[in-house]
């Protein structure tokens, strides 16, 4: 399922990150690459506050559609 899905205060752990090669390049930079463990921490108007790897990043919607998760002890 796509980050977006995940609830506030929800661990996951990313499958794959989609989306074209600069973008996959662009978050993978940020840390969110496949097995990375991923809590989001708020989210308003679809627009993400999250945790990976020990720091807070803010992602758009649209990132967060590319970014497939699976909850933590699925």
């Amino acid at each position: 399922m796509p980050l977006s899905m995940i609830q506030a205060g929800e661990p996951g752990r990313i499958k794959r990150v989609g989306g074209r090669e600069d973008t996959r390049r662009f978050l993978e930079n940020l840390g969110f690459v496949a097995g990375a463990a991923v809590t989001v921490v708020s989210e308003l108007n679809g627009n993400m506050i999250v945790n990976i790897k020990d720091s807070r990043v803010a992602i758009g919607k649209d990132m967060a559609n590319k970014i497939f998760v699976v909850r933590s002890g699925t």
